[in-house]
């Protein structure tokens, strides 16, 4: 074979090898699920976080209405959690269980949801596809 074939096909597997990598690091978002609000001003919505996942993993709600989420584990033996760094959000959900968190975002903007539990050496949740999105409008 020569030098220049051994070249393209070293060079085809390179870029097959990034764009796998970088379709990897994109969270595939679902719809987004527009958060409904009820009565009292509250908008709920009930999470469901299962093996390396949020369901439904895009949120939309408003600012400077409070938000309240059921966060139910479905998994039986691996923890998690629900972080979203930016808004200072950050809850422990044990496997099985359900936890209920209260914040109220005071801004607009799109803000990462994640899963930072990781069993050393092996990646992180969030590396694993645990990821979503809160949008808040408004």
């Amino acid at each position: 074979m020569s030098s220049f074939r051994l070249m393209y096909l070293a060079g085809l597997l390179l870029a097959m090898q990034l764009s796998s990598a970088l379709a990897a690091d994109a969270p595939s978002l679902g719809p987004p699920f527009v958060v409904p609000v009820d009565a009292d001003g509250v908008q709920r919505a009930t999470v469901t976080l299962d093996s390396y996942s949020y369901s439904p993993n895009h949120l939309v709600v408003q600012s400077g209405k409070p938000v309240e989420l059921t966060l139910t584990s479905v998994t039986t033996i691996t923890p998690h959690n629900f972080v979203i760094k930016e808004l200072s959000v950050e809850q422990d959900v044990g496997a099985g269980k359900t936890v209920t968190i209260k914040f109220t975002p005071t801004q607009p903007g799109v803000f990462p949801i994640y899963c930072d539990k990781r069993l050393w050496p092996l990646p992180s949740h969030r590396d694993k596809g645990m990821e979503g999105r809160l949008e808040v409008k408004p």
